[in-house]
């Protein structure tokens, strides 16, 4: 779990532990980047807007290192626009640069759970 937000951080590792996930953390991309080369993840859930580097840019370091390019990526995201049409660029951007998809922040928590379980299928 990557993410600049330290509440954040600690809200989705008790809830993805609870739900029996085995959860890292990282406050950054660039810390991401490191725990991902020595941990090599089933998933990694990667926040898009971060300072520093961003979400894309790091999928897109993740993605071009052979180490890690096969890691499943999905974006975290408090963006995103609930029209059909504009959801469809969103998933499209998130696939064009790697990752498998994206999930919206402020989604019910056990949604976004539910829906990171269908990644492991």
């Amino acid at each position: 779990l990557i993410d600049d937000e330290v509440d954040f951080l600690e809200i989705f590792h008790t809830k993805l532990r609870t739900a029996g996930f085995r959860v890292e953390i990282a406050d950054g991309a660039e810390k991401g980047i490191e725990a991902a080369k020595k941990l090599k993840p089933d998933l990694i859930l990667m926040d898009m807007k971060m300072p520093k580097m961003n979400g894309a840019q790091a999928v897109i370091k993740l993605k071009e290192d052979p180490e890690t390019r096969d890691i499943k990526v999905v974006f975290l995201t408090n963006f995103g626009d609930p029209r059909i049409d504009v959801e469809e660029v969103d998933r499209k951007f998130s696939k064009d640069i790697g990752a498998m998809g994206y999930l919206r922040k402020t989604s019910d928590l056990d949604e976004i759970v539910q829906k990171i379980q269908t990644f492991f299928k």
